[in-house]
């Protein structure tokens, strides 16, 4: 799966995007601004998120309650050492079987499931964003 798309369109990639996951744990990845966190959001608002979705950065995860069960939002941006993911219980979430949106991954590398859904958000315009799914299964 390879997508251009425009910020405006999020609803309608959501949609689709849902429909490419064949596995719960979700790793997007992409450069600072390339909206990683607006793409999630809008994907907890297709599963049925009624609450605000924020960035975890600071909280390392948050949790959402959508329409079939809850969804695990993280963001390992400010983790200085792979192991810091497990102090706060990384392999519980990822083996719960609910959906997990994972940003900045890279910095947990050792500790990713064998298989997720991976993709790679990039910045292609000020409105205009290119979505490639690297997925692991």
């Amino acid at each position: 799966m390879q997508s251009h798309f425009k910020l405006t369109d999020l609803k309608q990639l959501s949609s689709l995007l849902i429909e490419d996951f064949s596995n719960p744990v979700i790793r997007i990845d992409g450069p600072m601004g390339a909206g990683k966190t607006t793409l999630i959001a809008a994907l907890c608002k297709a599963l049925g998120v009624t609450e605000p979705v924020s960035s975890p950065t600071f909280s390392l995860v948050n949790t959402y309650q959508a329409s079939k069960g809850l969804i695990y939002h993280f963001d390992f941006y400010r983790l200085e050492h792979p192991d810091e993911a497990l102090d706060f219980g990384l392999e519980e979430y990822l083996e719960s079987g609910q959906l997990c949106f994972l940003e900045w991954a890279e910095k947990i590398t050792p500790h990713l499931p064998e298989t997720y859904n991976h993709y790679s958000l990039d910045i292609v315009d000020i409105q205009t964003r290119k979505l490639t799914s690297k997925n692991i299964v």
